[in-house]
C-alpha cells in the first residue's frame, strides 16, 4: 500500500492537480456558503467542465468541490444564522451565537481548523479500513437504520437543555411536516388536498432558509437590533494554539463519529452532527455553554461533518455504492470517465485510487489555509450596516429557495418557514429539532415500515445492533431529562 501510495502522492505533486484542488476548494466554499447550493449540487454543476480532463484531474477537482462545500455552510451559519447545508445547522447553535456576543473570528477559527483536521482524519480511516467498514455497512438492516435514526433524534434533549417539552414539541412539527406529500411506500398522496406542488411534501433547502434565515431577519427587524459590531471590536478575538489543543479529543472523537455514519448508505452528515453535538455535550465539563457559544459545540458540529466525507467515500470507493447524496453524483462522474467504482478499481487502476487518498489529505490541509485566509474576510460581514445585510440575506433566501427547483412554490414556502421560524423564536422553541425532524422523519418512516414488511415487529429486539441503538437512543433522551427535572435534584435538609 506504502508505494501505490508514493506512487499516487507524486502524481498529484504536479502543477494542474495542485490548481485543480485550489480552484475546486474555492468554489466549494462558496458554494457550500450560498444557502440553497448544496455539496451535490456544486459537484454535479461542475461534472460537465470535467468532460476533457483525465481522470485523475477531474476526480480530484470533484472532490476538491466536496471537501470546500462541506465546511463552507458553516460561513453562513456562523456569521448570519443562515446555515448553508443541513448538516451546519448544528455548526449555527452555539456559532452564531458566538457571533452575537461579538466573538465571529473565534468561531470561524475553530471551524476551519476543526474542519481541515477531521478530513484528515477521515481520509486516514479511508485509506486503512474502507474494505472492513464497507463490508459492516452492507449488513445493516433496515431494523439498524430506523434505530440510528431514532438515536438521531433522541439528541433534542441535548439540544434542549431545561426546555425539553419545546424541543420535543418543535421535533413533532418536523415529523409532521415531513407526512406531507407521496407516502414513500405506497405512492399515495398524504396531505396534499389535491394541489399537486404539494406532492413532493415540503423540501430541505427551503425550509432550512426560511427557518433560520428568514426568521433571524424577522427576529432582528422586530427587536429593531440595527446595531453595526465594528471589525475593531472583535479583531484580537482569534483562538490561540492553547484553546485548539484543549478541543483535540472532542474534534478527534466527533471525527471518528462523522466518519463511521457517514459510511451508512443514506445516513449522512446532518445525523453525524446532531449525534456528534449531543456526545460531546455529554462529555463536556461545561454543559451548561452548549447553546450559548460554546467552542466545544461548535467543534463537534463541523468535526463530525468533515468527517462524514470520507465515511461516505468508503462504500462508493470500495463497493460502487453512494454513502451520499455527493458521492451519488461521483458514481455518474467515475462512469462518464469510464471508471467502475468498486472492489475491481484497487487492483486495475491502484495508483488512481492512492492518488485519490493522496489529493483528499492534501485537499483538507490546503482548506486549512484558504479557510484561514478567507476567514479574515468572512468576518467582515459584521462590518455591514443591518438594513444592508437584511435586504442581502432576504435576496439570497429568495434566489436559493428558487434554484432548488426553478419554483415560486418554493420561495413561496420558504417565507412560509420564515414566519413560523418567527413565531417559534418568538416563543422559545428551538429551531435546530424541526429541521432534525424533517431530515431524520423520511429515514425512520421508510425504514420502520420496510424492517416490519421484511420480518416483522420483533426485529427491532432480536437483531442485536438495533437493539443496542434503540437501548442507547432511550439513554441519550431520558438521562438529561432526569438531570435537568428539579424534582430528581437532591436538596439539602431544612432546620
Amino acid at each position: 500500500m506504502i508505494e501505490h501510495l508514493l506512487a499516487g502522492s507524486l502524481s498529484v505533486l504536479a502543477w494542474w492537480p495542485l490548481l485543480a484542488i485550489l480552484a475546486g476548494l474555492v468554489i466549494g466554499i462558496i458554494v457550500g456558503a450560498i444557502p440553497g447550493l448544496s455539496p451535490s449540487m456544486g459537484v454535479a454543476l461542475l461534472v460537465p467542465f470535467t468532460y476533457g480532463m483525465s481522470p485523475m484531474l477531474a476526480l480530484i477537482l470533484l472532490l476538491a468541490i466536496y471537501i470546500g462545500a462541506s465546511y463552507g455552510g458553516s460561513i453562513t451559519a456562523i456569521t448570519i444564522n443562515a446555515p448553508g447545508t443541513a448538516s451546519a445547522v448544528v455548526t449555527a447553535i452555539d456559532g452564531h451565537a458566538m457571533t452575537r456576543q461579538g466573538r465571529p473570528a473565534k468561531a470561524l477559527g475553530i471551524s476551519i481548523v476543526t474542519s481541515a483536521v477531521a478530513g484528515m482524519i477521515g481520509t486516514v480511516v479511508l485509506m486503512l479500513f474502507s474494505q472492513p467498514l464497507a463490508a459492516i455497512a452492507v449488513t445493516f438492516h433496515p431494523a439498524e437504520y430506523f434505530a440510528l435514526a431514532l438515536f438521531g433524534l433522541a439528541t433534542i434533549s441535548s439540544l434542549a437543555g431545561a426546555n425539553w417539552l419545546k424541543a420535543f414539541i418543535a421535533a413533532i412539527i418536523g415529523l409532521l411536516i415531513n407526512t406531507i406529500g407521496t407516502d414513500p411506500i405506497s405512492g399515495a398522496d398524504r396531505f396534499t388536498f389535491n394541489y399537486t406542488p404539494l406532492s413532493d411534501g415540503f423540501l430541505l433547502i427551503p425550509a432550512l432558509i426560511g427557518l433560520f434565515a428568514l426568521s433571524e431577519v424577522f427576529s432582528r427587524i422586530e427587536q429593531r437590533d440595527f446595531r453595526v459590531r465594528h471589525l475593531n471590536e472583535v479583531q484580537d478575538s482569534w483562538p490561540s494554539w492553547l484553546e485548539y489543543w484543549q478541543l483535540k479529543w472532542v474534534t478527534l472523537r466527533s471525527a471518528l463519529i462523522g466518519t463511521l455514519i457517514g459510511i451508512f448508505p443514506g445516513a449522512g452528515a446532518t445525523i453525524a452532527s446532531f449525534i456528534s453535538y449531543d456526545i460531546a455535550k455529554k462529555r463536556s465539563q461545561t454543559p451548561e455553554q452548549f447553546g450559548q457559544g460554546s467552542s466545544e459545540g461548535v467543534a463537534a458540529a463541523e468535526a463530525a461533518n468533515s468527517g462524514s466525507v470520507g465515511g461516505a467515500m468508503v462504500p462508493l470507493l470500495t463497493l460502487g455504492i453512494p454513502g451520499s447524496a455527493t458521492t451519488a453524483v461521483l458514481v455518474g462522474a467515475m462512469m462518464i470517465h469510464k471508471l467502475n467504482p468498486g472492489p475491481q478499481l484497487f487492483l486495475s487502476s491502484p495508483e488512481l485510487m492512492y492518488g485519490l487518498f493522496a489529493a483528499m489529505l492534501l485537499a483538507n490541509a490546503a482548506l486549512l489555509l484558504v479557510g484561514l485566509a478567507g476567514s479574515r474576510l468572512w468576518i467582515r460581514v459584521t462590518d455591514i450596516p443591518k438594513p444592508v445585510l437584511f435586504v442581502l440575506i432576504s435576496l439570497m433566501a429568495v434566489i436559493g429557495a428558487y434554484s432548488v427547483r426553478n419554483s415560486m412554490f418554493d420561495v413561496f414556502c420558504c417565507l412560509g418557514f420564515g414566519i413560523l421560524g418567527w413565531v417559534l423564536k418568538r416563543k422559545d422553541y428551538p429551531l435546530a429539532p424541526v429541521i432534525l425532524g424533517m431530515v431524520l422523519g423520511s429515514i425512520a418512516e421508510t425504514n420502520f415500515r420496510r424492517a416490519v414488511m421484511m420480518d416483522g415487529y420483533e426485529v427491532f429486539l432480536t437483531r442485536p445492533v438495533s437493539a443496542i441503538l434503540l437501548g442507547l437512543a432511550l439513554l441519550s433522551f431520558v438521562l438529561p431529562l432526569v438531570r435537568t427535572n428539579p424534582t430528581t435534584r437532591k436538596h439539602p435538609p431544612t432546620d
